[in-house]
């Protein structure tokens, strides 16, 4: 029997690379969207073993040809871009049109949190969704551990929210794992989970724990969103930036938490922690 061909769309992106990654080991044939007839130098293509597919999500340019015979669509869209709703709603519509029988979405934990206007976004593209495809399946991760990895490693974690706020980080290749599974089927038709890391940590205990495993010093450093827009944030789109700003008040305020144990059921074995992630890395 032929292996079943999914379309992940936004597969040069870093969840996208992780999630194409991850269906390619389960056996899956894996075609990949991207906007580039050829890889561009200065970002990262395709995995390799996925077939390209040129499609632009904004204007669904090519968008039924990367979904013609596929039996399953990934749908994860660039973040904080601010036309998510209308990408979602057409790649559904589209999907459906070519009788794609499964497809999952990307979302985010809390999705209606309204501090945070990007989250609305993908809780406004998920009831989309539904109205076209009530049996789609939808992923709601928290942030990344990898968010903060290459800090880490670099020996210093500045963030422009406080130091003590708790963070429930999920490993991208645990989210990657289970998205593969629900682009096989194996996942209940129409259900959504969360998928949050089994550690509430602070940054600070981020760093320390860093520290530990990589026998060097790792400090924690607070900064204010000023100094975040002046600095890291200076080149940024300003709808962007204005979401990230939303998204460390938020941050601030309340951290980003949710229950480990829906991750924990899915993929069958404990998530991986910051400490796993670390020694990994280490290696």
């Amino acid at each position: 029997m032929d292996a079943a061909t999914v379309t992940v769309l936004g597969a040069t992106g870093k969840a996208g690379r992780a999630v194409a990654r991850a269906a390619l080991r389960r056996g899956l044939h894996v075609r990949g969207t991207t906007r580039h007839v050829e890889s561009r130098t200065d970002a990262p293509g395709l995995p390799d073993g996925v077939d390209r597919s040129v499609a632009d999500l904004l204007t669904g340019d090519g968008l039924v040809d990367a979904l013609r015979g596929a039996d399953a669509a990934y749908l994860i869209v660039p973040n904080l871009h601010p036309a998510e709703v209308d990408i979602v709603a057409r790649a559904a519509r589209v999907a459906e049109e070519e009788g794609v029988a499964q497809i999952v979405y990307h979302s985010v934990a809390d999705p209606d949190d309204a501090r945070m206007p990007h989250h609305v976004r993908k809780g406004r593209a998920e009831r989309e969704l539904r109205a076209v495809r009530p049996d789609a399946v939808v992923l709601r991760p928290c942030a990344y551990q990898q968010n903060l990895l290459a800090p880490a490693l670099d020996g210093r974690i500045e963030v422009p929210y406080r130091l003590d706020a708790p963070f429930s980080l999920v490993d991208l290749d645990d989210v990657a794992e289970v998205a593969a599974a629900a682009l096989a089927g194996e996942l209940e038709p129409g259900s959504t989970h969360v998928l949050a890391g089994p550690e509430d940590l602070t940054v600070a205990d981020l760093a320390a724990r860093a520290t530990r495993v990589l026998g060097r010093p790792v400090t924690a450093a607070a900064t204010t969103v000023e100094e975040w827009r002046a600095g890291p944030g200076a080149g940024l789109d300003p709808g962007a930036a204005a979401d990230l700003e939303a998204m460390f008040r938020a941050y601030d305020g309340t951290g980003f938490t949710a229950d480990p144990q829906p991750l924990a059921r899915l993929l069958g074995r404990p998530p991986t922690t910051w400490t796993d992630l670390l020694r990994r890395h280490a290696r």
